[in-house]
């Protein structure tokens, strides 16, 4: 049931928990701790991960706040965030994927890589991808929806795969050899620079553009 009453999906900054607004709060409680039972592992202590506030009052907001931080983790409520019928966040049963062979498939689900991701490794996947730790030199990212990952990225990463423009790239440090999106490619300056926040890499008038955003 947890599954079509909860669900956890990336945006343009970071996390957000999609609810069924239709369901009863004491089944929409049981519902969050049973996903959080279920995915909290895969998101690094400390993340926020943000809900809309529609419907709920002060008592329960602060009900699911006290959830959240059983797991180290921040729930926000915000207007921004959507509410219902949203696609589904999962932990990597594998990590390759195969591919889907038009380029009009749907992204579905989220894909959560909770590691770093090695050089030579390829992750795959027709969704979004969630990556909990670094993506070294020499590795590979492809998504047919976004890409966040929360640490250091130095690899080749591809949103949008399939020719979805409105794709984009997240990272904590966005120190990539090569940035796609769909069918846009952009490289690295070689003398590129940590920087102080995350970035988003996304198009913008026909071209991929980089601004600063917080978390």
């Amino acid at each position: 049931m947890s599954d079509n009453v909860v669900k956890f999906k990336g945006n343009g900054t970071g996390l957000i928990m999609l609810l069924d607004q239709n369901t009863p709060y004491p089944k929409l409680e049981a519902a969050i701790k049973a996903r959080l039972a279920e995915n909290a592992k895969s998101f690094p202590a400390g993340t926020v991960i943000k809900t809309s506030p529609n419907g709920f009052g002060q008592k329960a907001q602060a009900a699911m706040m006290a959830i959240f931080d059983e797991y180290s983790l921040k729930l926000e409520f915000s207007d921004e965030a959507l509410v219902r019928n949203a696609p589904a966040a999962r932990s990597e049963h594998r990590a390759h994927r195969d591919m889907p062979a038009g380029r009009d498939e749907r992204v579905e689900e989220m894909l959560v890589i909770n590691r770093t991701v090695r050089g030579g490794e390829e992750i795959s996947s027709k969704s979004s991808v969630l990556i909990c730790g670094n993506v070294n030199p020499g590795a590979q990212i492809i998504a047919g929806g976004s890409i966040d990952i929360r640490g250091t990225c130095r690899g080749v990463v591809h949103a949008g795969a399939f020719g979805d423009t409105e794709a984009f790239v997240i990272a904590d440090n966005l120190m990539p050899v090569q940035i796609r999106i769909a069918d846009l490619i952009a490289r690295s300056p070689d003398n590129m620079e940590k920087r102080d926040k995350a970035e988003r890499a996304f198009i913008k008038d026909g071209q991929i553009v980089i601004e600063s955003i917080e978390r």
